[in-house]
């Protein structure tokens, strides 16, 4: 009896070390045979051979522009850590690398018009590569105010006007007073007093939308002789001293009426618009404007008309151009009627009324 309880024990202690045995012959087996995939990458400096953009990868750069896609070509580049176009990094999600490339984009603004080397930084050290990314051509917003006569200040508002060489007034270069990136100020000589501002960078020249000054004035702090304000369901002061875009004067302008009208009218004889291509008004949002519309007729008339939304940022003067064509091209102007056109009840603040 002893003896076969000893005999079943060992063959059992004799079959578990065979279990053993076979398993560990598996499992090494296995580790022979396992391929690692993770990526190798040098552990050398990195290298940076040339730049191109993602259309012609075998066409090296020698100039890109901000928020442009570019190929960084080198060696040892699968390690990135960061990317940086003279002191701005770009951001951690526009950026891949494999060992031999780096694909990013640049930031849309940098410290320089021009000069902005790229750094790359990986984990076994940095590498430096001189490139010229320059900003777009000037990009011109607004300016205000938007008339005014010799040793009126105005202020240009935009983007990209690092490293301005000129201002110009049609073909006027005009004194430039300071100047940023995003906002310019300039002087208006006695030599000129209306036209089209150009703004010149080393990335190119940008002309003004919108004119500046005015070729035949309406309203200017008060009404030119002859024009009568006939308004109907508006209240229109002429004398307001509030909210003021130059000058002393503006006109509030309250519509009490859904569809009222603020309307100045010529008295005989009407203003031929020979020399003239467009009508201009600026205009302030009061608190309860924004988004409302404002519908812009001449002489009455129905047929052809032109209908601007206010800007909902409020508070801010808006200089407004609409071109006579838009209005019919008519060859006089009787009346000018800024009519309430959302059936809503608000005010707003007009000022610099005239022809261009």
């Amino acid at each position: 009896m002893y003896t076969n309880t000893f005999n079943q024990i060992a063959k059992r202690i004799s079959n578990g070390g065979l279990l053993v045995v076979m398993m560990l012959v598996f499992f090494s087996c296995k580790k022979e045979n396992y391929t690692d995939y993770t990526p190798k990458f040098n552990t050398l400096p990195p290298i940076i051979n040339a730049v191109t953009n993602l259309n012609n990868r075998g066409l090296a750069l020698s100039s890109v522009v901000y928020g442009d896609w570019i190929i960084i070509k080198g060696q040892n580049l699968g390690t990135t850590l960061k990317v940086e176009f003279s002191t701005v990094a770009a951001a951690d999600s526009l950026f891949s690398s494999d060992d031999t490339t780096v694909t990013v984009k640049i930031p849309s603004n940098l410290p320089d018009p021009a000069n902005n080397p790229i750094t790359i930084t990986t984990k076994y050290g940095k590498a430096v590569y001189s490139i010229k990314i320059v900003q777009p051509a000037p990009v011109i917003a607004s300016f205000t105010p938007g008339a005014g006569g010799a040793g009126t200040e105005v202020t240009l508002t935009g983007d990209y006007f690092l490293g301005v060489t000129s201002v110009k007034l049609n073909t006027t270069d005009l004194a430039i007073v300071s100047s940023s990136k995003t906002q310019i100020k300039v002087t208006i000589p006695s030599t000129i007093t209306g036209g089209y501002f150009f703004i010149t960078t080393p990335s190119g020249t940008t002309k003004a939308a919108i004119s500046y000054g005015l070729g035949y004035v309406i309203f200017a702090d008060a009404l030119t002789t002859g024009w009568s304000n006939t308004s109907y369901s508006t209240t229109a002061t002429l004398t307001n001293t509030n909210n003021v875009l130059r000058g002393t004067n503006s006109i509030k302008t309250n519509y009490n009426v859904g569809f009222g009208g603020f309307r100045l009218t010529k008295a005989t004889p009407a203003v031929s618009t020979t020399g003239y291509t467009a009508v201009k008004f600026s205009v302030y949002g009061s608190t309860n404007s924004g988004g409302f519309k404002i519908r812009v007729i001449i002489n009455g008339s129905s047929t052809a008309t032109y209908t601007l939304t206010l800007p909902t940022t409020l508070g801010v003067w808006t200089q407004v151009e609409v071109p006579l064509s838009s209005l019919g091209n008519p060859a006089t102007i009787s009346s000018i009627e800024l009519k309430e056109y959302s059936g809503k009840i608000f005010e707003v603040f007009f000022d610099d009324i005239g022809l261009f």
